[in-house]
């Protein structure tokens, strides 16, 4: 660690002196990118942050909105790339426990986890590795916690070979009476340190966080990488819900990125308010630890926490009843941040200035360029085999099947499926919750692409009868110095909240993760959101994504099918597997009433099914649809005459906003989507498992058995 020469000139400037060794430390960790936001906060005005739903927008642990009078939920996110590269499993499982006490923070219980994942291609040994070694880590620490994982994404993308990515999102509940901020209130409240004791794990994680990676990081950068311990947290979330109730805290924050002096800084910082430390107060597992090793170690399983003074006692209590480390370490002043050790001022700086003093960055940009059109010369039925079976397109089960997403028994619609649905049982609402990007859309047009990826997790949500509320990001992005990287990343930023604003969805809260960038080169620009919606009522929708084969119901797509005009087939799976080239495909006219429509169709009585048509196009979306009891004969209007790059286009293309209903009510649909999407009938379902899909004078055959042994890539590969 150590202070850029140009950081440390404002330092020396702003205190008349040369900062201590403890204070160069904390300037460092805190004024990094990944504190700061020194490249980023410039562009995050563009969010809409607002609405009358939002009750806490960003800036806090965790965002806080409300879904009726009484309740809230929080939703926050946070990303844990760079441990997960040197330490798959432990990177993983503290980015899980950092996300739930960001949760805790906020007053609230966590009930839902999503986690976005990105690795290299699939067929890389260490891709491979770190997939099983993350995977590991979110279910160890999310079983072991209590709290079900019930969304997510995994992706493969060359360019994530030497830079993985984990983004994980957590959903909790609270209300009026219960909600904390990360605000000081009061001079003279204490500042109390509840849960696991202080070690010289993960120091300079933040500064880490904020850097490339290097070559030989798996192995130097070990000691950056946290160790965490679900045990404690699951310890740490029922004291935290006790002394809630019991209404002893007065404001918290979770110790993370920077440790100690990140959240105790930040905490009074907020308030406009100082505070008085004494580092050898901190209960500590490690022997002779300096005042810079307590001030700045990332330890998990942490909280501070401001107590008026008669309250301190009773939190005492109510740690030890859990078995948790407490220790008062100071208190809120009205001065500077100061710390001492053993008698000695280490830190004495306005709170203030060292969480806001940073300068911003004014980098150059170049905005990319969307690719010529390429198109390869295929067998249609060779590129139906290739796209099904690949592992982004592929059944994801393997996966999620390590997680507990039953756990809460709030969990009405499991992963899998086009989004997950939790009951929150206090409103009498279904919480829709989906998460993910799609690097191949934001790698060929970063801007047009961040739009899509928006539009794609609405879509999920309203595929299940749900309405956007609420969203947070993760903007993960390569070297920012880069004037090519740092324009795709601009792209992102505008794409996002442009599509979110459209739909109503206000951006509430995020993170963002820069020098996402190895010797293998940056990362895709990769905008991950992930968003909730709301709908009447928390049962188990009848409908699913797989079709009904009763009765022989219409099955219609609504959308575009590529038929009209030029094709677009950018970003599709299509041209990753075949090498090709093209621009990304245009979107929806009026997304907002597209996603309104489409969630009251889903939840009329007369549709059978809904999924949602994304990646790999139609053909993937009907493979998803077939089942051992329901098959689906499906004709696409292509003229016989057409080629084979049209009829590829209409299976292939990767237009999100659509969707594939099963109805009784093909006129109803018919009426509903007038004048928002155009509406195509492609067939009926059958009772016989088979897939027949005819394109023009081409018919592509297959049963529910081939395609389960297709989409098993993933299964098959690691068992």
């Amino acid at each position: 660690m150590s202070l850029a020469d140009s950081d440390r000139e404002l330092v020396v400037e702003e205190l008349d002196r040369d900062p201590t060794p403890a204070e160069a430390a904390l300037f460092e960790n805190l004024w990094s990118e990944h504190c700061a936001y020194r490249s980023s906060r410039p562009l995050l005005s563009a969010f809409d942050s607002e609405g009358e739903q939002v009750v806490v927008g960003p800036g806090d642990d965790a965002a806080v909105v409300a879904l009726d009078d009484g309740t809230y939920i929080t939703i926050g996110i946070e990303s844990h790339n760079h441990p997960s590269y040197v330490d798959p499993f432990d990177g993983a499982a503290t980015g899980v426990g950092g996300i739930v006490r960001d949760t805790l923070s906020m007053g609230a219980y966590p009930i839902a986890l999503a986690d976005s994942l990105y690795f290299g291609e699939f067929d890389a040994d260490h891709s491979r590795y770190l997939l099983e070694g993350v995977v590991e880590g979110i279910s160890h620490y999310g079983n072991c916690i209590g709290v079900p994982t019930v969304a997510g994404s995994v992706d493969f993308h060359p360019d994530y070979e030497g830079n993985p990515l984990v983004n994980v999102a957590c959903v909790g509940l609270t209300n009026e009476e219960r909600l904390v901020t990360a605000e000081a209130q009061e001079p003279g409240n204490k500042l109390v340190l509840v849960g696991n004791g202080t070690g010289r794990d993960g120091l300079g994680g933040a500064s880490f966080a904020s850097e490339d990676l290097a070559e030989d990081a798996e192995t130097e950068d070990r000691p950056a990488v946290q160790v965490g311990d679900p045990y404690t947290e699951k310890l740490l979330i029922e004291a935290n819900e006790q002394l809630v109730d019991e209404g002893l805290i007065e404001s918290a924050r979770d110790l993370g990125a920077a440790g100690l002096g990140g959240a105790s800084s930040e905490l009074v910082a907020k308030g406009g308010l100082g505070a008085e430390i004494e580092l050898e107060r901190v209960h500590q597992r490690e022997p002779n630890m300096n005042a810079l090793e307590i001030l700045l170690a990332e330890s998990q399983e942490r909280m501070c926490y401001e107590v008026e003074p008669e309250n301190v006692d009773r939190v005492a209590e109510i740690a030890e009843r859990f078995d948790l480390g407490c220790s008062v370490i100071g208190e809120v002043t009205e001065g500077n941040y100061t710390c001492t050790f053993e008698g000695e001022t280490v830190v004495d700086v306005d709170a203030y200035f060292l969480g806001e003093g940073a300068p911003m960055n004014d980098l150059p940009s170049e905005v990319p360029e969307q690719p010529e059109t390429d198109l390869p010369e295929v067998d249609l039925e060779d590129v139906f085999d290739a796209v099904v079976s690949s592992p982004n397109t592929a059944s994801k089960r393997w996966v999620y099947r390590q997680y507990d997403h039953e756990v809460g028994v709030r969990t009405s619609v499991g992963p899998g499926d086009d989004a997950a649905i939790i009951a929150v049982r206090e409103a009498e609402q279904g919480l829709a919750i989906s998460s993910g990007a799609a690097p191949n859309w934001t790698d060929v047009a970063p801007y047009e692409g961040a739009r899509a990826v928006a539009l794609e997790n609405a879509t999920n949500v309203a595929a299940k009868g749900a309405t956007p509320l609420a969203a947070v990001d993760c903007l993960n992005g390569g070297n920012p110095e880069k004037p090519d990287v740092y324009g795709g990343f601009t792209g992102i930023v505008d794409g996002l909240a442009e599509m979110c604003e459209s739909l109503s969805a206000p951006v509430v809260g995020g993170n963002v993760s820069l020098y996402n960038d190895s010797v293998a080169g940056p990362i895709p620009p990769t905008p991950t959101l992930a968003l909730v919606g709301t709908k009447d009522g928390y049962d188990a929708p009848p409908l699913s994504v797989t079709a009904d084969a009763d009765d022989g119901a219409t099955l219609l797509l609504v959308g575009d099918l590529g038929l009209e005009g030029e094709a677009r087939l950018g970003g599709s799976e299509y041209l990753a597997q075949f090498d090709g080239s093209d621009r990304f495909p245009a979107l929806p006219d009026d997304p907002a009433a597209l996603i309104e429509t489409l969630a009251a169709v889903a939840d009329d009585d007369a549709t059978r099914a809904v999924h949602d048509v994304s990646h790999g196009g139609l053909a993937v979306a009907l493979a998803e649809m077939v089942s051992d009891d329901a098959g689906l004969e499906v004709s696409l209007p292509v003229s016989e005459s057409a080629d084979e790059t049209v009829a590829a286009a209409a299976l292939f293309h990767e237009q999100p906003g659509r969707a594939l209903i099963q109805t009784d009510s093909p006129d109803a649909v018919r009426e509903a989507f007038d004048g928002v999407a155009p509406v195509v009938e492609l067939g009926s379902a059958t009772d016989d498992g088979r897939l027949e899909v005819t394109v023009g004078n081409r018919t592509i055959a297959t049963d529910a058995a081939a395609i389960r042994e297709r989409r098993e890539t993933i299964e098959r590969e690691l068992e």
